[in-house]
């Protein structure tokens, strides 16, 4: 049941709102007629004849610089194998999609209807003048080999078959990191490698660069151990045979130092690891399920340091560590090849990335306290931001150094700072938020679970690992949504009407009006509010029989936000309940405060305001730099509206002096970093990218974030609730199933935030 769903899902994704996960958008202004004429005739013809003049002002006049073909013709697909050219063109826009998020780079794929090796040769020759670079994907072997080589020999821009060199890059960065560890020379380390495909070979290959001994290395096929007194053995095989006379991996294994898995799921026993030497390295990176099961691995040798090709356990060796970057530092230096050099700087870069202090935002990202080089973190995470500031550099500079660099780099410093901002582009704070929320799963209450999108966001959360979900609300409608979802997972399911929660309805409403009776509440009307859901869902998280709640997709935000106040209240160090709305933006994440409560708030409101939106910036692995805005700059107006705002930087100012915040400012200045260098340099945003919002009032709050959300399909996250005393957080009416589940992993998020605040105030005591 659980594949036909995930099927059906699947199918929808690739096919609704409309088919395929990419598509070209215009980089140009295209509104008047002035702008078509220089877009194409007359003006186009400008560009060509500068063109026809040097074929390298492509790069200047075109987006040949940041455009790669992603090309196969399907014969190697995944674990698929030769499904043919239409078939694998989903795989192709999912790397086109990945070249996109990860580094900015354009990427473009074309299926090839042929496995002769020579027309695939040619057809690629053909459109190569279309792109700045190839990426070869997902071909069989051994044809793999001879079509990068001819097309590396061929061809004036960078050619790499990722199947080939992405996983060989990220697995010999590991590889390096876990000898370190076992204080192994490289040079001395038995090696044993499971499989002698393309990406096998390509592996093998790697590591003898940086120093593996042919004598020290067993590879294996689907045969058994290949030797060199076999028979006719390929060319690529007949590189990796051994004199060996030994035939089986358990043979192989005989205190071997290193075992690469590149093949099938659960050939490695128990008794295969306990025959390694000390220390053993594994690296079992069979997809979906590793040579040897994780779990076995580690109960089996408690000295290994283990990798896989899961998400699931430390050190994936996941090929998006590598291919974005590499292309990305080959194209920005117009590299004509990607050579040897530059993958073995991408190695060095992973290797010693994964050695530096982990920023914050990444244990967030990882539910870690703190990641530290050591056996179960020998890589970086794909998560980790610093990736497009570390690896495109020292590619770049290898290809620079090799000679094989067009436009070389001379300002290192801007150049990162360029890549820095091209990660913008992508934000990865939802797979951020996601990630983290599944690291310390939550009891979270649906309280409009007898809706379908709640029930369905409800679904996602439980299977995807993000929340225990409670469902609230009528049981039979619940039930028939259930099955109309195929959702038939055992989920506690809550009515407040029925008699089976009598007990607890009692309980509630004697607590609530215990804490309500000096505010009009009578026993009885507590016993009637019981009987709706907020104020059930909000005394279940109020009673710990939750960690939190979302609602309000079915009601007006003031109709929810009250029995939420009622019941939960504010925390005991908050003057003023706020909201902060996370927007995701082509230049980053956006925090907005306050989006949905406060109407016209004062300067220490703003100021409270303004801090508790910092709070959230931090808890989300950002570092807060806020403006506080207004219709004026800097003092040019009198009027109270303005002032308000001044008057809540000065207190910010005196109360957190650490805080990067300033204003009051208009929004344009706020956002555009030379506009207020310019003209505003002693302010402290100077030379900053602002990060977080704080508006003057509601309105503007509110309309700035509804317009951003669709006018530029930005999305949106929140409103978060700041300054409750349990995490309840209310949605917009009719908020999207996306919307929903995002707002749960921020409920769980906030569920953890306050059990770790409690432990740490139980151990200071």
């Amino acid at each position: 049941m659980g594949n036909q769903k995930q099927r059906r899902e699947a199918l929808i994704y690739h096919a609704k709102p409309q088919p395929g996960k990419i598509k070209i958008v215009p980089t140009k202004p295209y509104s008047t007629q002035r702008d078509l004429a220089l877009a194409y005739s007359p003006g186009v013809a400008e560009p060509c004849l500068e063109i026809a003049k040097d074929k390298d002002n492509a790069y200047k006049y075109t987006s040949k610089g940041n455009l790669v073909a992603i090309i196969s013709n399907g014969t190697a697909v995944l674990g698929l194998g030769n499904i043919g050219p239409e078939a694998s063109k989903p795989v192709m826009e999912g790397k086109g999609l990945l070249f996109k998020i990860f580094a900015d780079i354009d990427g473009i794929d074309i299926e090839v209807d042929t496995e002769d090796v020579d027309k695939f040769v040619e057809t690629v020759k053909m459109i190569a003048p279309t792109f700045g670079g190839i990426n070869l994907e997902d071909i069989k072997a051994p044809e793999a080999f001879e079509i990068e080589r001819r097309l590396k020999e061929e061809l004036d821009i960078p050619v790499m078959h990722d199947d080939q060199h992405g996983t060989a890059i990220i697995s010999a960065a590991a590889l390096l990191n876990a000898l370190e560890l076992s204080e192994k020379k490289i040079e001395e380390a038995r090696i044993v490698i499971s499989g002698a495909g393309a990406a096998a070979v390509s592996c093998t290959k790697l590591y003898k660069a940086f120093g593996a001994k042919a004598e020290n290395i067993v590879m294996l096929d689907s045969k058994g151990v290949i030797r060199k007194d076999a028979e006719n053995l390929s060319a690529s095989k007949k590189e990796f045979a051994t004199d060996r006379k030994i035939d089986t991996l358990a043979e192989a294994m005989v205190d071997a130092d290193v075992f690469v898995g590149l093949s099938i799921a659960n050939i490695v026993t128990a008794e295969m690891l306990e025959s390694m030497a000390e220390n053993p390295i594994v690296f079992a990176m069979a997809n979906p399920d590793p040579e040897v099961d994780y779990d076995l691995a580690v109960k089996t040798r408690k000295d290994i340091i283990m990798a896989t090709g899961r998400s699931d356990h430390p050190n994936q060796v996941n090929n998006v560590l590598g291919f974005p970057f590499i292309f990305r530092g080959a194209l920005d230096v117009r590299a004509t090849t990607i050579n040897e050099e530059m993958k073995m700087a991408a190695v060095k870069a992973l290797a010693e990335l994964t050695k530096q202090p982990v920023p914050e935002q990444v244990n967030i990202a990882y539910g870690e306290t703190r990641l530290t080089f050591g056996k179960e973190y020998i890589i970086p995470k794909p998560f980790d931001q610093r990736l497009i500031s570390e690896i495109p550099p020292a590619v770049a500079k290898a290809a620079m150094d090799s000679g094989v660099a067009k436009n070389p780099i001379e300002d290192w410093d801007r150049y990162r700072e360029e890549l820095l901002q091209r990660s913008g582009n992508d934000n990865k704070v939802v797979r951020l938020l996601h990630n983290r929320a599944k690291m310390n799963k939550k009891r979270i209450v649906f309280a409009e679970a007898d809706h379908l999108d709640v029930l369905k966001a409800a679904q996602i959360v439980h299977e995807e690992g993000i929340a225990e979900p409670i469902l609230l609300g009528r049981k039979e409608i619940i039930l028939e949504l259930k099955k109309e979802l195929d959702f038939d997972a055992d989920i506690e399911i809550v009515d407040p009407t029925s008699k089976e929660f009598d007990e607890k309805h009692i309980r509630y409403a004697t607590k609530f009006w215990e804490s309500r009776k000096r505010s009009g509440t009578t026993l009885y009307s507590a016993k009637i509010r019981m009987r709706e859901r907020n104020y059930f869902g909000a005394m279940m998280v109020l009673e710990g029989d939750a960690d939190g709640m979302i609602s309000g997709y079915s009601r007006a935000y003031p109709t929810v936000v009250k029995p939420i106040f009622e019941v939960i209240g504010r925390a005991s160090n908050v003057k003023k309940v706020s909201t902060v709305n996370i927007m995701i933006t082509d230049r980053g994440p956006l925090f907005l405060a306050d989006t949905s409560i406060n109407i016209d708030p004062n300067a220490e409101e703003i100021a409270e305001i303004a801090q508790n939106a910092a709070n959230v910036a931090s808890t989300f692995g950002f570092e807060p730099v806020l403006a506080l805005l207004s219709y004026a700059n800097f003092g040019s107006s009198s009027h109270p509206h303005a002032k308000k705002v001044r008057e809540a930087v000065r207190i910010l100012h005196e109360s957190n002096p650490d805080l990067v915040v300033d204003g009051e400012i208009q929004t344009d200045f706020a956002l555009n970093k030379e506009l207020l260098q310019s003209q505003f340099p002693f302010s402290k945003l100077a030379g900053k990218k602002v990060n977080t919002l704080i508006f003057p009032n509601l309105e503007a709050a509110n309309i700035t974030y509804k317009l951003l959300k669709e006018l530029n399909q930005a999305d949106s996250i929140g409103p978060i609730m700041v300054g409750l005393r349990r995490s309840v957080h209310i949605l917009q009416l009719g908020a999207s199933v996306d919307e929903m589940v995002n707002m749960t992993a921020v409920a769980v998020i906030d569920a953890q935030e306050r059990e770790k605040r409690r432990k740490a105030k139980a151990q200071a005591k």
